[in-house]
């Protein structure tokens, strides 16, 4: 009898494949044939279950931010049963700094993509983030249940403040990409911030600069920023 075939675990298989070897070369110079190779399945098949470049690029996009997700997730089971707000935000910005292989991954893809998208129409034609407002909504909400439980300054405006996080957390994930910066100084750079918006900034310890290694659980969906 003929061994039966989990079409999705092959796809995710061929995305992970895509994400080692874009993560080496860059997203521009891998073709479906690289993937092929990597995954150790044949160029047809490859085809067979995404037919293009574009949409190979796309589900292995989606994969990656999935597993940024769960990173996400295994952070904010870290921090306990009620992290609170504070902690999610940390959770949500630190997991998408490249400090790791994996989180150096998802910046240079996620990066790469958004580049891309910008001259081929066809990428442009299919963005992978369903809702791209949707950490920037996140954060707004939970800088304003902080300031309504009195934890952050109710003078700050909750919508800037989170546009500002993402987007300096983006800017500082790129200069640590090329050697600007560590990792320890943006880190420190976030925390600054994030005490000037909460009334009670907690003091820091030398374990909290430590970025965990492993990942996964569920988590909060990010997307609205391409780092």
């Amino acid at each position: 009898m003929p061994k039966r075939v989990d079409h999705e675990e092959r796809r995710t298989q061929i995305a992970e494949a895509l994400i080692q070897v874009a993560g080496r070369r860059g997203l521009h110079a891998v073709g479906m044939r690289d993937v092929a190779a990597e995954a150790g399945v044949s160029l047809r098949l490859v085809q067979y279950y995404f037919q293009t470049k574009e949409r190979l690029l796309f589900h292995g996009l989606q994969h990656l931010t999935s597993r940024f997700t769960a990173r996400v997730g295994a952070r904010l089971a870290a921090a306990g049963p009620n992290p609170g707000p504070r902690a999610t935000i940390e959770a949500l910005l630190l997991a998408s700094l490249p400090t790791d292989e994996e989180s150096r991954t998802f910046h240079f893809l996620y990066s790469s993509y958004s580049v891309l998208s910008v001259t081929d129409e066809a990428l442009a034609a299919q963005p992978f983030i369903d809702n791209p407002d949707a950490a920037e909504n996140a954060l707004t909400e939970l800088l304003e249940q902080a300031q309504e439980t009195g934890l952050a300054d109710t003078h700050v405006d909750a919508h800037t403040e989170a546009i500002s996080l993402l987007a300096m957390t983006a800017t500082m994930g790129t200069s640590i990409l090329v050697g600007q910066r560590t990792s320890e100084s943006a880190i420190a750079v976030l925390h600054h911030h994030l005490d000037r918006i909460f009334n009670s900034g907690y003091p820091r310890k030398a374990e909290d600069f430590v970025v965990p290694a492993r990942s996964g659980g569920p988590g909060l969906a990010f997307g609205s920023q391409p780092a």
